[in-house]
Formats: C-alpha cells, structure tokens, sequence
C-alpha cells in the first residue's frame, strides 16, 4: 500500500502533468501560481493610479497582440539589428505602456520563476484596465504560451486602418473565426482612450480628396475637432469617448449614433444592419448587456492561435525571447 507521503506526490505529478498538457482554461495558474492574477491586479491598481492615460493603450494591446498571429505576447519583443519587430510596425507606434509588462513580469518572476507567460499577462492586464476604469470584471482562461517569433510585415493585412470601411472589418473578423457581433462589441473599447489627430484628420480636411469635411460626422463636433487639430497635425491627443473617455461604459455608442466617433471604422458600424442594431441598443440601454458581452467577446479573441503545451516558451523577460 502506497504511504501518505507516496500518494502525495503522485497526485501531485498527475496533477502537473495534466496542467502542462491542457489547453488554456479558467484558473490554470491556481496550483502552480496561485497568487498570479493577485500580482498583476495590484500592480494594475498602483500602476493606473499613477498613470490613468495608459488605461486606453493597455487595453488595446490585447487586440494588436492577438490579430496578428494569435495571442502571443509577440507585440512585445524589442526590433533587434536582424528582426524588425512588430512593436514598430506604422500600427502600433502609439501603443504606449510596454514598460508595464517588463515590471508585472519582474513580479511574477520574484513570486513563480518561469510559470507565468508574457502571452498570458497581456489578457489579465486586458481585463484589469476594464475593470479599473468602472467596467465590468470578467473572467479570463490562461495557459497561453509566448511566441518567439515577431515580424513587422506580419501585421500588414492583420491590423486594419482606422478609416476602414464595414466590409474590410467584417471580412478581417470573420477570417479569424470571430463573429460580426464580437467586431461591434469590441469596437466599444474605445470608450476609453485618446488618439493622435493624424489618424482621423483626413475626415475633418480631405474627406473624399477635396479638402473637404466627412458629411457623417457632426456639424458641430467636426468643428470643435477642427478647433483642436490643425492640418497635419502629428501630436495632439483627442478623447476618443468625450465626457467619459475615462470611463469604460456605453458613451462610445452614443457618440457614434450621433456622427461623434472619431475614426471611419467607428462610423463604419452604422453601415451594417447587425452592428447598427447593436450600437442603437446601446446607445439606450443600462451597460449590463454590454458588460457582459464585452467579457465574452474578450474570451473570444483571446483564444486566437494560441501556443499551449510544449508550443512556445514562458519568456524570462517579455521584451526578448529565451
């Protein structure tokens, strides 16, 4: 008959066993890092207490990782004298925040060594921010492993433009198996956030090529954004959410129903009878219905092409590979 001792550890070795053979899930970290989910809130606590303005960039990282060869956390390694990286691919130079992934990492290191991979900090990050700016707290499946592979010229066709028309979204969303309602709901995260004039200017100055303003935006919001970006303007920050771009809630769909987004792909929602019905549900409801949908579309696109088992490594440092 086995000894205590004896039973122990064979359950303990089915137990490892069955974990470094799963696919991602719902508590993967529970036995073999417990405290990981604890490390990254808190940092996320300290972190946006200091610097609110990251909440928008950090949530976005989460897409810009994922549609671009599944979520690997391969957004985060630095451009090498042999690799052009995606981190400075034209898309995702005003990404900002990167530097909070090298100092959640620095954490979980100290408390599991090699357990908890870069991949799977980007999604937990992801939920924190949402969660932090007033909106709702859903549950995320971990076990992804990171990428060690990262090529700027993977993000062309990956990440689409900000003046994208309905049909480019919907094909782009569907080819990575997700649904036109998840490209409504996750459109919603820019309910938080700035962006740079240069990437809607073209509809405030040269709409249809004739200097002229997009007839779809707002009189008066075309003009109050005029007020603020000038021509050519690289620079200067506007709310992507006005009143509450702090806020995660329903504003974004009230703003777009109204010819207030700021950017072609936003408006681009009205364009389509499914994501047009959704945005007018919205834009009246309470956020309960939004809440929960935004959770599940997150879930959704954080199974995208990931890396389990002997897939990948668990990076020491988020910036480089092993």
């Amino acid at each position: 008959m086995l000894s205590f001792m004896s039973l122990l550890s064979f359950v303990t070795a089915v137990l490892l066993l069955s974990l470094s053979n799963a696919q991602i899930m719902f508590g993967f970290y529970k036995f073999v890092c417990p405290n990981a989910e604890y490390v990254v809130y808190n940092e996320m606590v300290d972190i946006l207490s200091v610097a609110p303005s990251l909440a928008g960039p950090l949530l976005r990282m989460h897409y810009h990782d994922c549609f671009v060869k599944g979520c690997d956390a391969s957004i985060l390694l630095n451009p090498t004298s042999n690799n052009v990286t995606e981190k400075v691919a034209a898309p995702n130079l005003s990404i900002r925040g990167y530097g909070v992934f090298d100092r959640i990492k620095e954490k979980l290191e100290e408390t599991c060594p090699g357990i908890v991979s870069c991949a799977d900090i980007v999604a937990l990050v992801a939920r924190d921010v949402v969660a932090l700016t007033h909106g709702p707290f859903y549950p995320v499946e971990t076990g992804r492993r990171d990428g060690t592979r990262s090529d700027a010229q993977d993000v062309i066709g990956n990440l689409l433009p900000s003046t994208s028309n309905i049909t480019a979204l919907k094909n782009v969303f569907l080819q990575k198996g997700l649904s036109i309602k998840d490209l409504v709901v996750l459109s919603g995260a820019h309910t938080i956030g700035t962006s740079h004039c240069s990437s809607f200017s073209s509809r405030l100055y040269n709409a249809t090529g004739q200097s002229d303003t997009d007839l779809t935006l707002d009189k008066t919001y075309a003009q109050k954004l005029k007020s603020k970006c000038k021509p050519n303007d690289q620079n200067t920050l506007v709310e992507m959410d006005p009143g509450s771009f702090k806020t995660f809630d329903v504003g974004y769909f009230k703003q777009v129903l109204k010819g207030r987004s700021l950017f072609l792909s936003d408006e681009a929602l009205l364009h389509d009878r499914e994501t047009r019905t959704y945005v007018e549900r919205q834009a009246m409801a309470s956020p309960a219905e939004f809440f929960k949908d935004f959770g599940i579309s997150m879930l959704n696109m954080g199974r995208l092409e990931v890396l389990t088992n002997e897939q990948g490594e668990i990076r020491k440092n988020c910036g480089f590979v092993n």
